[in-house]
């Protein structure tokens, strides 16, 4: 299974990281290698100074497809879930100012915290909803889906183009404002509207 990412999808976000907004999505992958492992804690990498949370709603592919059409998106997941991309913002950096590709920065081992799953019948209005991350039991981030400038069936539409998208594999649509720095004994806890999807510690 694979990682689907997509950055820039939320204009405050852009705006505090001073990004050019984007014309078309920003999409990068993650090896399953990501993944942290269900109730271990997330180890900031020896190679960085500087990680920061990305709080994300997240999509589970539930069939194989190719080029689907926005009208028919819906069709290709059943669930929703919240989850972290950790990025190494400093790495990033220096990356980004060499023109070369983030993985380094964004896809080693850990960066990809997935909560629990929910059925997608369990909210009204997938395009009106809201999220957020707690540190330390304080809001750093929130959003809400509405907010997206790519929603999420435009999302599965744009990224099958380009991948065949098998049952497993998993979308992470996006970040809004709010990210910062994470250090050790941190306790990160994400919530969609009121229910909590994951309770992580920093070491």
């Amino acid at each position: 299974m694979k990682l689907i990412c997509i950055g820039r999808n939320y204009t405050d976000h852009i705006k505090e990281l001073e990004n050019e907004k984007p014309t078309d999505p920003v999409v990068f992958l993650k090896p399953d290698t990501a993944i942290l492992l269900k109730k271990q804690p997330f180890f900031i990498p020896e190679f960085s100074n500087d990680v920061h949370h990305e709080v994300e709603v997240l999509v589970k592919i539930n069939r194989v497809g190719k080029y689907i059409d926005k009208k028919f998106a819906h069709k290709y997941y059943s669930e929703i879930g919240l989850g972290i991309d950790f990025t190494a913002r400093d790495l990033q950096a220096q990356l980004k100012a060499k023109g070369l590709p983030w993985e380094k920065a964004k896809a080693f081992d850990g960066s990809a915290v997935i909560g629990s799953w929910l059925p997608k019948t369990e909210f009204k209005d997938l395009n009106n909803l809201g999220f957020s991350l707690k540190k330390n039991d304080d809001i750093v981030q929130q959003g809400n889906t509405s907010l997206m400038l790519w929603k999420i069936d435009e999302i599965v539409e744009y990224v099958s183009k380009y991948f065949t998208l098998k049952i497993g594999d998993i979308i992470f649509t996006g970040t809004p404002a709010g990210v910062g720095k994470v250090v050790a004994n941190d306790k990160l806890k994400g919530f969609i509207e009121d229910k909590q999807l994951f309770s992580i510690t920093v070491k």
